[in-house]
């Protein structure tokens, strides 16, 4: 039951809904307010043949391009019943004798839709990881080396190429076992496999340190204000020739502004969120240190913070 102004009634009154005809009625004198009206919500009948089967669904899966048959292939279900069991083993075991071209496709596919979802990563990602991998497979020079490598090389080359690059250490966390040695391999392996059919440099997108840096903040649970601060060293330090690796020059930044402010981080917790030695970070602090003062933004820290900041 809802209101609505009825003409006749000169107010508003109880309307109905009449679902089947799409009618509505007003409840005091029975003039039709609005005839065929569109229900626009979900429709969720079952279009099933067995009673017992309650699956809304009306539609298939989305095509694949990257499958032989748009991965639209019919598969025969097990219907229930005597007959039906006789039938379903019949055309079962037809349908078990055509091989699959695409089966290991599916199953690769599959795999590195399962690492992309651990990783919270976009579909434009996985898609294009999952060309990487049928341009790599179709080459057929993949046979005997460690599938789960290979599978995480190609969504770390993924992420590179569209501009939200990962960690070799945040793909090995969902790869199945495979080694960060290993995925490395297979990334040089791959690469140079496609290169050498392309006839060109594959592009790979440049890693900033600033591609890692809000992930490992928010990791780290610190301030919107910390952040900011961050963010601008991190793009004052691009203008420094510091040959560090974005990711460490990263977590040295991370390092120095947690110091200067009032919530300040153990460098081992640094280090396990961003994935970087603590070596390494004191390392990268020391190069960055002589520079601190042209990267903290004056509103975050004063020229007495900075001259109180411990020394390498």
């Amino acid at each position: 039951m809802a209101d609505a102004y009825c003409p006749d009634c000169k107010k508003s009154t109880e309307v109905a809904f009449d679902h089947s005809a799409g009618d509505t009625v007003c409840t005091e004198c029975g003039l039709v307010l609005e005839a065929h009206s569109i229900d626009e919500t979900s429709e969720w009948r079952t279009f099933a043949n067995e009673s017992g089967d309650n699956d809304p669904v009306r539609v298939g899966g989305p095509s694949n391009p990257l499958l032989t048959d748009g991965g639209l292939s019919t598969v025969i279900s097990k219907p229930n019943g005597t007959q039906g069991e006789f039938l379903s083993s019949s055309l079962g075991r037809w349908q078990n004798r055509g091989s699959n071209p695409d089966r290991s496709l599916i199953l690769a596919f599959r795999n590195i839709a399962t690492m992309s979802d651990r990783l919270g990563l976009v579909a434009t990602i996985k898609d294009r990881a999952n060309e990487i991998y049928k341009k790599v497979e179709d080459l057929k020079s993949i046979r005997g080396r460690n599938q789960d490598a290979i599978l995480a090389a190609c969504l770390y080359i993924a992420c590179r190429q569209e501009d939200k690059p990962r960690t070799v250490k945040e793909i090995c966390s969902v790869a199945n076992g495979a080694t960060k040695k290993e995925i490395g391999r297979a990334k040089e392996y791959i690469v140079k496999q496609l290169e050498l059919e392309m006839g060109q440099s594959m592009e790979m997108g440049t890693i900033h340190a600033g591609d890692f840096l809000r992930r490992f903040c928010s990791h780290l649970g610190m301030t919107n204000q910390a952040v900011k601060a961050a963010q601008e060293a991190v793009q004052k330090s691009e203008e420094l020739d510091i040959r560090r690796s974005p990711i460490s020059i990263a977590a040295a930044i991370i390092y120095i502004i947690t110091q200067l402010s009032d919530d300040k981080k153990l460098l081992r917790d640094i280090s396990l969120a961003t994935g970087v030695a603590e070596g390494t970070i004191r390392n990268s602090y020391k190069d960055l240190y002589p520079y601190a003062s042209r990267l903290i933004p004056s509103s975050f820290a004063k020229e007495e913070d900075l001259r109180n900041l411990c020394s390498p």
